[in-house]
């Protein structure tokens, strides 16, 4: 896929990963919209890259439906999430440990089912932002990891949908599969694990291998919009040593 001029739509994409993201697809040309709900974060990618934002809460389900229907995307991203609280099973309340199912997995079916419904045009693209706790878990962040998984399952359910309804709306999963400094979820996580470790969030980071941040990851999920190798693949794992693997391939 060309992205050159290509409509994209990238929730939270005013900070963190999905600022990285951002960059990297106004460099390839594309007419990119941001979504979040920090004004002010938003006011300042929209004067520093020139891109459209949108203010809204990505968890409300009319939010979803509008902003599809005004901007008619080729691309959309769904990468906002929630910082997961941090702390051990024995430690969290119900809300602490349910919070990512609350944001992140709601927010992802109402995006979907907008996605199904409305529907997006064939030959569109929808990226959907998981983590490596969804193949690993992880202890200190509750309910994340498997909220993560969630989210790609409902993947793979939405690309059962598009091919059932004909709709021609290929669905796929992003997996970063590193903890990245310099965003909310990734300085949280490994705060909380470099503390129980008695070292430094940089030391622990370490263990994943190179680095990979913000705007490194933006490049890797442009290959995957971009390389026609990836065109087919389901799940995608992202890491600063391997670059792109291809965790699922397209279903039989």
């Amino acid at each position: 896929m060309n992205l050159k001029d290509r409509k994209i739509v990238v929730t939270g994409g005013s900070r963190g990963l999905g600022l990285g993201l951002v960059e990297a697809l106004v460099e390839q040309g594309a007419s990119v919209t941001v979504v979040a709900r920090g004004a002010e974060a938003l006011e300042a990618v929209g004067a520093r890259l020139g891109v459209a934002t949108i203010r809204a809460d990505v968890a409300e389900e009319g939010a979803a439906y509008r902003i599809l229907g005004e901007v008619r995307p080729d691309v959309v991203v769904l990468n906002a999430g929630v910082t997961p609280r941090m702390g051990r099973l024995d430690q969290l309340s119900w809300e602490d440990f349910s919070i990512a199912w609350e944001t992140d997995v709601k927010a992802g079916l109402y995006w979907l089912q907008a996605a199904l419904n409305l529907p997006l045009k064939p030959g569109s693209r929808v990226l959907v932002g998981s983590s490596g706790a969804a193949v690993t878990g992880s202890q200190m962040s509750g309910g994340y990891g498997g909220a993560k998984r969630m989210l790609w399952f409902m993947a793979k359910y939405a690309n059962g949908v598009s091919q059932e309804k004909k709709l021609g709306i290929r669905f796929q999963v992003i997996v970063p599969r590193q903890m990245i400094l310099g965003t909310g979820t990734g300085d949280a996580a490994a705060g909380a694990y470099a503390g129980s470790m008695g070292i430094t969030p940089e030391q622990f980071v370490t263990r994943f291998g190179a680095p990979m941040p913000p705007r490194a990851f933006g490049d890797r999920v442009v290959s995957v919009l971009e390389d026609p190798q990836y065109a087919e693949g389901v799940v995608f794992g992202l890491n600063g040593d391997a670059g792109i693997t291809v965790m699922e391939g397209a279903a039989a």
